[in-house]
């Protein structure tokens, strides 16, 4: 493992690390906050997922994470959103809603996406391993957040191993990708027309299907200019109440899907992961 940078923030540190991914085949940029702690201590892990456009770069740099996650004491990994590199392919068309800087957290099925695009796994297995063995983690205490398609793969990876990770919770997530444009176009270029294989991947069908955790937070803007077309918050919200999952929606008004919003809530979001996992 490379380390890029690093530098001193809140009484933690912060660094940038690179590393040869097996899942993605290809090098893997992530950041890490590890705050101040004693010598042999094991700290609880939470997982951001970016979402369409960014890398790790962009909460690293926006988040306004630090000072709560020295507060609570919480490891902070923020992973890329897509394998990088030469050979590995992009949107035909540029379009930033596809190919690189938009893996959705999946594992692609379908040529030529399926060599790289293993986002699933590569969040899921191989990243924690690699957190496991080089930093100060508690494994048995991870939780999971998210924005935009990064809120999405929270939602769903947080439903598919319901028993790895003590919270989850999103900012502005897609939480049915299968009936919004971002997603539809998603899905069907890294799984393929299937509808039916699909839905592992979509947070609103996982729970039509059976999947449960106990409790969810979400924070929408209520001036999302993507709020109505791509995100639907009212779809999880039926979701869940059919299944009788806890979710705290927070309809904030007059903030829009940006970072502005995700630092102005940051804070509460992590007070609430450090709760569940104390």
């Amino acid at each position: 493992m490379e380390t890029l940078s690093t530098n001193r923030a809140h009484g933690g540190i912060q660094g940038v690390y690179r590393h040869a991914s097996a899942a993605t085949g290809t090098d893997m940029s992530f950041s890490v906050f590890v705050p101040e702690h004693d010598e042999g201590e094991k700290l609880p892990v939470v997982w951001y997922l970016s979402g369409l456009t960014c890398t790790h770069a962009n909460v690293t740099d926006k988040g306004e994470y630090r000072r709560a996650c020295a507060e609570h004491r919480l490891i902070f990994v923020a992973p890329d959103t897509s394998p990088r590199g030469e050979g590995v392919p992009d949107d035909p068309a540029g379009a930033y809603d596809f190919g690189l800087g938009a893996g959705f957290y999946v594992d692609a099925t379908q040529e030529p996406w399926a060599a790289n695009y293993r986002m699933e796994t590569y969040v899921a297995e191989e990243l924690p391993e690699l957190v496991r063995a080089e930093f100060p983690a508690d494994m048995a205490r991870q939780s999971i957040m998210g924005h935009s398609m990064g809120g999405h793969g929270a939602l769903t990876i947080g439903l598919i191993y319901p028993d790895r990770y003590k919270a989850v919770s999103a900012f502005a997530p897609i939480v049915a990708p299968s009936r919004v444009p971002w997603g539809q176009k998603a899905l069907a270029g890294y799984l393929g027309p299937d509808h039916g294989a699909w839905r592992r991947h979509d947070a609103v069908a996982l729970i039509e299907d059976g999947a449960r955790i106990p409790e969810l937070l979400v924070d929408q803007g209520g001036d999302d200019q993507f709020l109505s077309s791509e995100l639907r918050p009212e779809l999880l919200r039926q979701a869940c109440t059919e299944a009788g999952i806890d979710l705290t929606l927070n309809i904030r008004p007059g903030y829009d899907h940006s970072y502005y919003f995700i630092s102005t809530f940051m804070a509460d979001q992590l007070a609430w992961h450090a709760a569940r996992l104390a």
